[in-house]
């Protein structure tokens, strides 16, 4: 197991934090016996901050708590009374579906950025991850830099150069930090009614967004994850059949503590009919696939492709789409519906579009599922960091390949402007290198060393109501411009190769500004110190 850094605790801190998490020394925790709207408050906080989930408890929300009636509860006991009744409600009604009524909000920390999308491939679960945007990955943990220590890679004859060139690119990463701070400094002065905190804040995202593909996707990071226990039982299956150690050794924290809380939900991952078969069934055809395609493909290399490519889409989309919108207030069949479509005038089909879109004023505003009937798919070949943040919407089908150096690397523009380019260049030939040393022994911690830069190629398959979400969500000018870049290629090619000006118009927060030209979280800072300084509005409390 990867060596957890663990934290300490005065008498008083532990003596809390028992009432409320189920273990006080391990990386896999699960929440108890507090309101759900903190707990939810916790984990948003939780994603910007570099503390970990149980110290940002103590620091900033058990003081707002009043903890006095839970001094005899402990959490870190296993609640067997609840066992029993979670027993005998399974094992009378022992439906799936009772297995999907009760949920834990779980903590995965120090977790790799290889880890983090196995957790989150789940659709019917919630994730917030620590971002890069906010936690400085210069800071040293137990005195260390946060990455994944593999035991088995650190024990072989490359694990003292493992942790040499892991070494190095977070060395190079911390000495470009400031580089790029103060570039983006001179590029943008702070204005005249900007704080400071909120200028600090802003350049510093900015710099750490230039420089995240230096790190490697052995870096860690805090995942909150709140799932049903049928959710987490189809994770743990799949996660106990991973080809990486990692993720089976995670499996196994979460289940220990899983059972704390939900333990009949998960009582079929040991039988060996159920849970075992399942796995074996996982991981024999996963490894199955991956030979007939190693033996089919043998030699053949990728193609030139554009980053975003749209490989399929229905040319008759727009005019399902317009017939899943009139379907509900007819009482015709659908097929008449779609003939009837197909003879309206361009007014006319605007018209049935404008109807049922209505006067949209912001992007929270989303038209109904008459949008699910029309899909497209696209292949991107983007930077890793990119798809990190692509990857976890989960209302589509998205798969991805491998991580190597096989495809080159992104650096943004500005490193080289502010002069990085030639640490930037070695780090990333210095990544490649592990990567390929590693391979032949250790084929699945190999990605580990792969720098965040590195492009990963990658499917998504969405319909047109969750294209809409996406798209409008990750051009907003506040989104990083590696991931801006791919969806607003998507809402071109969704207008103009697919055809579907319609389904394109309907998406009127996709923001096309140019990527990158600015501090991408200067208005989200001013708006959130706005509310900060605001005075608490009382007016419902008025008598």
């Amino acid at each position: 197991m990867h060596p957890y850094v663990a934290e300490s605790w005065t008498d008083q801190e532990a003596d809390v934090l028992r009432r409320y998490f189920t273990n006080l020394d391990g990386p896999v925790f699960a929440l108890v016996n507090l309101p759900e709207v903190v707990k939810g408050a916790l984990f948003a906080r939780y994603s910007r901050s570099a503390k970990s989930l149980r110290r940002l408890f103590l620091d900033e929300f058990v003081g707002d708590l009043d903890t006095d009636g839970d001094a005899s509860i402990d959490a870190t006991v296993g609640l067997k009374r609840a066992e029993a009744l979670y027993e005998r409600v399974f094992t009378e009604y022992g439906d799936d579906s009772v297995a999907q009524l009760g949920g834990v909000h779980l903590a995965c920390e120090q977790a790799s950025n290889l880890l983090t999308k196995v957790l989150e491939w789940g659709r019917l679960m919630a994730y917030l991850e620590q971002s890069t945007r906010y936690v400085a990955y210069d800071a040293r943990l137990g005195g260390r830099y946060r990455y994944h220590r593999d035991p088995a890679v650190l024990a072989s004859p490359l694990g003292t150069r493992y942790v040499a060139d892991l070494d190095h690119l977070f060395d190079t990463y911390a000495a470009l930090v400031p580089v790029m701070s103060d570039y983006y400094r001179a590029l943008h002065p702070k204005e005249p009614g900007d704080s400071d905190f909120v200028y600090r804040q802003s350049v510093r995202a900015k710099a750490f967004d230039a420089l995240r593909g230096l790190l490697p996707a052995a870096a860690l990071s805090n995942v909150g994850i709140y799932g049903t226990g049928q959710a987490y039982e189809l994770l743990l299956l799949r996660m106990r059949g991973h080809s990486l150690p990692e993720v089976r050794e995670y499996a196994e924290l979460m289940v220990g503590e899983l059972r704390k809380v939900i333990p009949s939900f998960l009582t079929r991952l040991d039988r060996p009919d159920r849970g075992g078969e399942w796995t074996a069934y996982l991981a024999g055809t996963t490894r199955a696939t991956a030979e007939v395609a190693a033996r089919l493909f043998a030699g053949v290399e990728p193609e030139a492709r554009p980053a975003v490519t749209l490989v399929d889409f229905d040319p008759e989309g727009e005019d399902k789409l317009l017939a899943a919108m009139l379907y509900p207030h007819l009482d015709l069949p659908d097929d008449q519906i779609l003939a009837r479509v197909r003879t309206l005038s361009a007014d006319d089909r605007q018209a049935v579009a404008a109807a049922y879109v209505g006067e949209r004023r912001n992007r929270r505003h989303k038209p109904g599922r008459a949008l699910e009937r029309l899909s497209y798919r696209f292949d991107v070949l983007s930077d890793y960091g990119a798809f990190r943040d692509l990857q976890r919407h989960r209302m589509l089908t998205i798969q991805w390949q491998g991580l190597t150096p096989r495809h080159g690397y992104v650096m943004a523009d500005d490193v080289a402007l502010a002069g990085g380019a030639e640490a930037f260049e070695e780090a990333m030939a210095s990544s490649a290198a592990l990567h390929d040393a590693l391979e032949p022994a250790f084929p699945a911690q190999a990605a580990y060393a792969v720098a965040l830069a590195y492009r990963l190629r990658y499917s998504m398959e969405l319909n047109a109501r969750a294209a809409l979400h996406m798209i409008e969500l990750r051009t907003s000018p506040a989104g990083h411009p590696s991931y801006r870049r791919v969806c607003q290629e998507m809402h071109r090619l969704i207008a103009e190769e697919a055809g579907h000006p319609v389904v394109a118009a309907l998406m009127s927060f996709v923001d096309h500004t140019e990527a990158g030209a600015g501090l991408e979280r200067l208005p989200g800072e001013r708006r959130a110190e706005a509310r900060r300084t605001s005075p608490p509005d009382t007016s419902l409390n008025r008598n």
